[in-house]
Protein backbone atom coordinates (compact mmCIF):
# COMPACT_ATOMS: atom_id res chain seq x y z
CA UNK A 1 0.00 0.00 0.00
CA UNK A 2 1.34 3.37 -1.17
CA UNK A 3 2.24 5.63 1.74
CA UNK A 4 -0.36 9.11 1.61
CA UNK A 5 0.92 12.10 0.19
CA UNK A 6 0.28 14.90 2.35
CA UNK A 7 -0.25 18.52 2.33
CA UNK A 8 3.72 20.31 2.77
CA UNK A 9 3.56 21.32 6.59
CA UNK A 10 4.02 25.20 7.28
CA UNK A 11 7.15 26.23 9.50
CA UNK A 12 4.70 26.57 12.42
CA UNK A 13 3.49 23.00 11.59
CA UNK A 14 6.82 21.61 11.29
CA UNK A 15 7.42 22.89 15.10
CA UNK A 16 4.76 21.03 16.13
CA UNK A 17 5.77 17.99 14.37
CA UNK A 18 9.23 18.42 15.77
CA UNK A 19 7.93 17.92 19.15
CA UNK A 20 5.17 15.07 18.21
CA UNK A 21 8.09 12.79 16.76
CA UNK A 22 10.51 13.45 19.42
CA UNK A 23 7.58 13.04 22.62
CA UNK A 24 5.45 10.76 21.03
CA UNK A 25 1.77 11.03 21.60
CA UNK A 26 1.09 14.51 23.02
CA UNK A 27 -1.63 16.66 24.48
CA UNK A 28 -2.17 19.93 23.79
CA UNK A 29 -0.58 21.00 26.86
CA UNK A 30 2.50 18.75 26.34
CA UNK A 31 2.87 20.54 23.07
CA UNK A 32 2.49 23.84 23.82
CA UNK A 33 4.91 23.41 26.93
CA UNK A 34 7.54 22.24 24.38
CA UNK A 35 7.03 24.51 22.20
CA UNK A 36 7.83 27.39 24.89
CA UNK A 37 5.91 30.24 26.56
CA UNK A 38 5.90 32.06 23.08
CA UNK A 39 3.58 29.86 21.63
CA UNK A 40 -0.25 29.50 23.81
CA UNK A 41 -2.41 26.78 24.54
CA UNK A 42 -4.88 28.13 22.01
CA UNK A 43 -2.63 28.72 19.29
CA UNK A 44 -0.98 25.20 19.69
CA UNK A 45 -4.75 24.04 19.93
CA UNK A 46 -5.83 26.37 17.13
CA UNK A 47 -2.89 24.30 14.91
CA UNK A 48 -3.41 20.77 15.83
CA UNK A 49 -6.71 21.15 15.03
CA UNK A 50 -6.11 22.47 11.94
CA UNK A 51 -3.12 19.67 11.00
CA UNK A 52 -5.97 17.09 11.88
CA UNK A 53 -8.28 18.55 9.36
CA UNK A 54 -4.94 18.34 6.96
CA UNK A 55 -3.95 14.89 8.28
CA UNK A 56 -1.12 15.68 8.66
CA UNK A 57 -2.05 14.28 12.62
CA UNK A 58 -4.29 11.92 13.98
CA UNK A 59 -6.41 12.93 17.27
CA UNK A 60 -7.72 10.58 20.07
CA UNK A 61 -10.41 11.49 21.54
CA UNK A 62 -11.01 8.18 23.42
CA UNK A 63 -10.11 10.21 26.73
CA UNK A 64 -11.53 13.84 27.70
CA UNK A 65 -7.51 15.33 27.30
CA UNK A 66 -7.24 15.13 23.28
CA UNK A 67 -3.83 13.32 22.47
CA UNK A 68 -2.07 14.10 19.03
CA UNK A 69 0.10 12.06 16.70
CA UNK A 70 2.43 13.02 13.83
CA UNK A 71 0.41 10.81 11.11
CA UNK A 72 3.93 9.76 9.11
CA UNK A 73 7.28 9.11 10.63
CA UNK A 74 9.78 12.12 10.47
CA UNK A 75 11.42 10.60 7.51
CA UNK A 76 8.99 10.18 5.49
CA UNK A 77 7.74 13.51 5.63
CA UNK A 78 11.17 14.72 5.38
CA UNK A 79 11.50 12.31 1.95
CA UNK A 80 8.29 14.22 1.08
CA UNK A 81 9.38 17.87 1.74
CA UNK A 82 12.76 16.52 -0.04
CA UNK A 83 11.04 15.37 -3.18
CA UNK A 84 8.62 18.71 -3.25
CA UNK A 85 11.77 20.86 -3.40
CA UNK A 86 13.85 18.60 -5.65
CA UNK A 87 10.46 19.60 -8.29
CA UNK A 88 9.70 22.74 -7.40
CA UNK A 89 13.13 24.36 -7.45
CA UNK A 90 15.58 21.95 -8.99
CA UNK A 91 13.60 20.64 -11.65
CA UNK A 92 13.72 17.11 -10.65
CA UNK A 93 17.56 17.36 -10.68
CA UNK A 94 19.42 15.69 -7.46
CA UNK A 95 22.30 17.01 -8.81
CA UNK A 96 21.76 20.37 -8.46
CA UNK A 97 20.06 19.97 -5.26
CA UNK A 98 23.67 17.97 -3.44
CA UNK A 99 25.52 20.64 -4.81
CA UNK A 100 23.54 23.48 -3.72
CA UNK A 101 23.05 22.02 -0.40
CA UNK A 102 26.32 21.09 0.26
CA UNK A 103 27.31 25.12 -1.36
CA UNK A 104 24.96 26.27 1.33
CA UNK A 105 26.21 24.95 4.75
CA UNK A 106 29.81 23.34 5.01
CA UNK A 107 29.43 19.49 5.48
CA UNK A 108 31.78 18.13 8.22
CA UNK A 109 34.34 15.82 7.74
CA UNK A 110 31.80 12.76 9.23
CA UNK A 111 28.78 14.09 6.75
CA UNK A 112 31.48 13.94 3.95
CA UNK A 113 32.14 11.00 5.10
CA UNK A 114 28.64 9.43 5.47
CA UNK A 115 27.64 10.64 1.70
CA UNK A 116 30.66 8.75 0.40
CA UNK A 117 28.96 5.62 2.36
CA UNK A 118 26.03 6.42 0.54
CA UNK A 119 26.90 7.23 -2.95
CA UNK A 120 29.16 3.70 -2.47
CA UNK A 121 25.53 1.73 -1.77
CA UNK A 122 23.34 3.04 -4.19
CA UNK A 123 26.16 2.30 -7.03
CA UNK A 124 26.37 -1.05 -5.55
CA UNK A 125 29.70 -0.89 -3.94
CA UNK A 126 31.75 0.07 -6.83
CA UNK A 127 34.63 2.15 -6.08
Amino acid sequence: MAKPILPRPTESELAILRVLWLRGPSTVRQVQEELGEETGYTTALKLLQIMTEKKLVTRNESERTHVYQARLPEEETQKQLVSDLLHRAFSGSAKKLVMQALATKKASRTELAEIRKLIDEIEGGSR
